[in-house]
């Protein structure tokens, strides 16, 4: 497909894990409805809260939770990105954060485990330590699916170009990036860098971010986005659970990429 709609689905996740996977379904169908043919869940949309509810909630990929959304994709025809999810690790006490990339058919496509975690402290603002809980993934995914290639990123990972930019050199063309971008720092940075990865890289970005307060000190911005690879804000979602939905032209991007070599045009003898 050249030309199709995507959607960036905005959630409040809680604690309960059956609440939130319903909650997700009905957002797809919702999603479905409106047309959209790829759609993209938010960061841990399973369980977002307190770390050991996170680490309670840890699934196995495949498993009960995956087998749910792989039939939903088979059964609407469509790309299903399923933001990601507490996936069980061997560490106790620990996960991986995951995303999970479904086809058409229902088939699992893809997993990325999240690259960077958020270990941040601002006074008064966030206090989040994810490698607490969390343990990195150790490499960088790019999928074919019948909506164009499609590179993973998940949250915390947007700040960090390179990542970006070998998801270029892979030529994909979106990314999807579930998130939980916190409030504090979504206010001033996410549409910025948002904008910026889909400016250096001539890529879409399809950012399905959390929203509201999961738990005492953790709170995320909202604002879902679905940016072009000229940088153009194509749709951005109201506060509050809905989605960003917007039409994605794989052929303009192209056109873009032909009038715009920059890729083609670094110096790459500059970076050794």
């Amino acid at each position: 497909m050249n030309q199709f709609l995507a959607a960036a689905v905005q959630m409040n996740s809680g604690e309960d894990p059956q609440a939130n996977l319903t909650a997700a379904e009905r957002a797809i169908e919702a999603a479905v409805a409106r047309g959209a043919r790829l759609v993209v869940l938010p960061e841990m949309f399973l369980c977002l809260g307190r770390a050991p509810a996170i680490v309670a909630a840890a699934q196995s990929i495949p498993g009960p939770v995956t087998e749910r959304l792989a039939a939903l994709a088979d059964q609407h025809k469509l790309v299903l990105v399923a933001g990601s999810i507490p996936e069980r690790s061997s560490t106790p006490g620990k996960v991986f954060n995951t995303s999970t990339v479904f086809g058409t058919d229902g088939r699992l496509l893809a997993t990325y485990r999240k690259l960077h975690l958020f270990d941040v402290s601002i006074p008064g603002a966030v206090d989040v330590c994810e490698s607490s809980w969390s343990e990195p993934g150790d490499g960088v995914v790019a999928v074919d699916t019948p909506c164009g290639r499609l590179g993973l990123a998940i949250c915390y990972d947007l700040r960090f170009p390179e990542l970006f930019r070998r998801l270029a050199d892979e030529r994909v063309d979106i990314c999807a990036l579930p998130s939980a971008f916190t409030l504090a720092t979504g206010r001033d940075h996410w549409e910025v860098l948002l904008r910026a990865r889909a400016i250096e890289n001539q890529i879409h970005i399809v950012a399905a971010n959390q929203w509201g307060k999961h738990a005492e000190g953790l709170v995320s911005y909202g604002r879902s986005l679905i940016v072009d690879s000229w940088g153009t804000v194509l749709a951005a979602a109201a506060d509050g659970p809905g989605m960003a939905l917007a039409e994605i032209d794989l052929r303009r991007q192209a056109e873009l990429r032909n009038n715009l070599p920059a890729l083609k045009h670094r110096r790459l003898e500059l970076n050794h």
